[in-house]
């Protein structure tokens, strides 16, 4: 897969989040680790920040729940309106986590 496959597979996973869930950026590179050949969170992270604002983007945040830095308002509005369950200023991870069906 090239770096552009991966960067539109990031992305195609991302827009098939439901709403109200979400995944950790380690989830959607575990998910398309096998076909992929690659397994960073950092790499999900950056290919997020650059070319994630036409998907929900909202829907990915890091393993502890924390919203994306930067964002954390306009990401828990959004989250919110969709009844994702919250904890504090987190998502409940344990509530709200999303896993695709390969």
């Amino acid at each position: 897969m090239t770096p552009e496959e991966y960067v539109e597979a990031v992305l195609d996973l991302v827009e098939r989040i439901p709403p109200g869930r979400v995944m950790s950026y380690g989830g959607v590179a575990d998910a398309l680790a096998e076909r992929s050949g690659r397994a960073s969170a950092r790499l999900v992270g950056s290919i997020m920040a650059r070319h994630g604002g036409g998907v929900p983007w909202h829907r990915v945040v890091n393993a502890a729940g924390r919203l994306p830095p930067g964002h954390e308002r306009e990401a828990r509005a959004r989250l919110r309106a969709e009844g994702t369950p919250l904890r504090g200023d987190r998502v409940d991870m344990t509530a709200a986590d999303w896993q695709p069906e390969h």
